[in-house]
């Protein structure tokens, strides 16, 4: 019709010249659908010609063209991918409980300086795992007062090397924390340990590679898992109950110093902020424990094949899943995430090393954390 309007088509109405226009007749009469289309506003000038409709109708086949090249050419999971990323968001919720249900069965936090020290009475229980055993019953914990381990990397707070400031050399009534912590993070080494083993590629290393690398990230992956729990309101870790909130005050009482505390409590609120999907929590807890890098490593070339392959699956899961702003260098700053951990570690191990060189503070580790970390008692 605005076309015919176009080419001064002349058209004559057979009846009276005033028919009603509706959609379903209007194709009935042709002269009064187009004096009804300029009396509603239609103009002239405003009316493409047949040359111009054909062209914008090339220039939206063009841009549709274009749109499927470029979904073509934008990266897409595959499917080894995509079973990699099910298999280790399986392997976390095996072993990490957003309730803390276990957490009741560790000997108690004492928060407080005025609460009574306590612990329940020893009971049979079967051993922590060992590194250099079997370690398929990793998901059981034994609460057991004397397998129990030093407080939580996030929560221990060892005394300084300076041993001339008798400030930093505390006893066993000052570190109220440290029994309970103990056990904290010899429990989620347990659990670290039931991570691993289901990464895909880990069981394919030597026994004697898988653990190096589990002692040597098994303090990175935790301080990863424990910012799930960790809330920027108040700078804790929630793990249920007020009884198992965790503050600064409480890392102090499991002999850790502010050397440790400050840039953990810095790296953590840095890795809340990347608001990271579950699917790159896990992925970077992976590729933090399968690290060619570490000392002591035997097949670095496997290992870093296996790296690689989280690392790519990681990258290609941020372009295709994470939507901007946030995706914006989220996978470098999430390798810098890394780097801070190996920062981290250091300097756990250092305090670490200056608690356990304490016989009654050492006593209260257990035999797995004397494994993992070391034993400076001889």
């Amino acid at each position: 019709m605005a076309r015919s309007m176009k080419r001064k088509a002349l058209f004559t109405c057979p009846f009276n010249g005033d028919c009603r226009i509706t959609k379903d007749n209007r194709r009935h009469c042709q002269a009064c659908r187009l004096k009804r289309c300029v009396d509603i506003g239609m103009m002239k000038e405003f009316i493409l010609t047949d040359e111009e409709v054909q062209r914008k109708r090339e220039m939206v086949l063009k841009r549709k063209e274009e749109e499927a090249l470029k979904d073509s050419l934008r990266p897409r999971l595959s499917e080894e991918q995509q079973r990699i990323i099910a298999i280790l968001l399986d392997a976390h919720h095996k072993t990490y409980d957003p309730t803390y249900a276990d957490f009741s069965q560790f000997r108690p936090p004492i928060h407080g300086e005025d609460h009574e020290e306590s612990r329940p009475s020893s009971s049979s229980s079967p051993e922590t795992p060992s590194f250099s055993g079997d370690s398929s019953s990793s998901d059981h914990y034994s609460a057991s007062p004397d397998l129990m381990g030093p407080p939580s990397f996030s929560s221990l707070d060892l005394s300084r090397d300076d041993s001339d400031d008798s400030s930093m050399t505390l006893g066993l009534s000052q570190l109220s924390m440290l029994p309970h912590l103990a056990d904290l993070v010899s429990y989620s080494i347990q659990k670290v340990i039931g991570f691993a083993k289901m990464i895909p590629g880990f069981r394919d290393l030597t026994s004697e590679d898988q653990i190096v690398l589990l002692k040597s990230s098994a303090i990175e992956v935790i301080m990863l898992r424990s910012n799930q729990s960790f809330t920027m309101d108040n700078m804790s870790w929630a793990c249920g109950s007020e009884d198992y909130t965790y503050r600064i005050n409480d890392v102090t009482k499991a002999g850790h110093n502010l050397e440790l505390i400050e840039p953990l409590l810095k790296f953590q609120v840095g890795l809340k902020k990347l608001n990271l999907h579950e699917e790159e929590h896990v992925l970077l807890m992976a590729i933090c424990i399968v690290s060619p890098d570490r000392p002591g490593v035997q097949d670095a070339a496997l290992i870093e094949a296996i790296q690689d392959r989280l690392s790519n699956t990681l990258q290609t899961y941020i372009r295709c899943r994470h939507p901007p702003p946030g995706s914006h260098l989220l996978y470098a700053k999430m390798i810098q995430k890394l780097a801070d951990l190996r920062s981290l570690n250091e300097q756990h191990s250092k305090q670490y090393r200056c608690l356990s060189l304490q016989p009654e503070n050492s006593m209260q580790l257990t035999p797995l954390l004397l494994e993992v970390f070391g034993n400076e008692i001889s």
